[in-house]
């Protein structure tokens, strides 16, 4: 079906008319000029992500519920990282002509299943049109106990350097993507040339083969916010007094704690966890494999620090890394490799801006 037959209030109508709310600070969502919050004895939290149609996203290799499921997370990690709930999501789209009305039942399909996981309301936003594809602007609203929030800037010397998960993997399922697409619009480019009907017949319905390696394309395709990680930490009463989620890369965001808290660090090469497939695609690639998972970025884990004392604790969480501590700020931010050699870390994540 055509947008254009619903029109805008229709197709909000549409893909909005069965939410219901979870949230006791939801106190009114979809349907009026504003939503109305209500947070009587916790600090709100508030954050916002955009992704533009080429430059965030490829709709060649990314479905539209896949899509929004990550539009959803990315948006959850900024809060979780500030030790937050998230509880509320507003979410703007702009779109082109070539979109259905199914094709946004897709993506809000996505979008709502990441809100389920984590009880988070659907309370509103807009839509319109677009001449360049499809933009989408995602704001999410949390709340987090006065003391309970966590910044950027807490991070002390001797601190120890921690991050969830493991890393290098999305940028792994990128790069795997991007290979992908290259060699197919290469075959398609020569059936072409050739004029072979039978050829192009065959590539449209192509799939490259992907076996073994279907985590790499998880963790580009279908991030998660590691809320679970949050849970976990306050269960164990431990309290970081920093922290980022990966974003841009664990390199960058390290630097951004260190800038903003006035002090050094020294992370080991040896202690930076990497999944076997990510190993595995970077030999095949070519491409060092510390490299990948300092700056690969996307990954969406958390990097925080806690206090030394917290050392047994920290070494005791399952899905949880030590990888370094900090240092005085003359110190500098420093890699120490495998055979015990000092680099100075460089900030060379993903820059939307270049």
């Amino acid at each position: 079906m055509e947008i254009a037959k619903l029109g805008e209030f229709g197709l909000i109508d549409r893909l909005t008319n069965d939410i219901k709310t979870k949230n006791e600070s939801t106190k009114y969502g979809v349907g009026d000029d504003c939503a109305v919050l209500h947070y009587p004895q916790s600090e709100v939290l508030v954050t916002t992500d955009m992704l533009m149609e080429g430059v965030h996203f490829d709709l060649t290799y990314i479905d539209l519920q896949h899509l929004g499921y990550k539009s959803a997370m990315v948006n959850l990690s900024d809060v979780f990282a500030m030790g937050g709930a998230p509880r509320q999501l507003v979410v703007s789209i702009a779109l082109s002509k070539r979109f259905t009305v199914e094709d946004m039942e897709q993506f809000y399909a996505g979008l709502r299943l990441a809100c389920d996981k984590w009880g988070v309301d659907i309370v509103g936003g807009d839509t319109t049109s677009s001449f360049t594809g499809l933009a989408i602007s995602i704001t999410c609203i949390g709340e987090a106990p006065v003391d309970g929030i966590v910044y950027r800037n807490g991070a002390r010397e001797t601190d120890l350097i921690c991050v969830s998960g493991d890393l290098g993997a999305a940028y792994m399922g990128l790069q795997l993507l991007e290979r992908e697409k290259t060699v197919y619009y290469q075959q398609v480019d020569e059936a072409r040339k050739k004029n072979d009907s039978k050829a192009l017949e065959a590539l449209a319905q192509f799939q490259p083969d992907f076996s073994g390696k279907e985590y790499l394309l998880q963790r580009q395709l279908k991030p998660e916010a590691r809320g679970d990680i949050i849970e976990r930490l306050r269960e164990a009463n431990i309290r970081p007094t920093a922290m980022m989620d990966i974003s841009d890369g664990l390199s960058s965001e390290l630097m951004h704690i260190c800038k903003q808290s006035h002090c050094g660090c020294r992370i080991f090469e040896k202690n930076i966890p990497i999944d076997y497939q990510t190993a595995v695609m970077a030999e095949e690639l070519n491409m060092n494999l510390t490299t990948c998972a300092l700056n690969g970025g996307e990954d969406y884990e958390l990097l925080f620090t806690v206090p030394i004392g917290d050392h047994e604790k920290i070494q005791a969480m399952e899905d949880v890394h030590l990888i370094g501590h900090i240092t005085k700020p003359e110190l500098g931010c420093m890699l120490v490799t495998r055979d015990g050699q000092d680099f100075e870390l460089k900030a060379q994540g993903w820059n939307p801006l270049s």
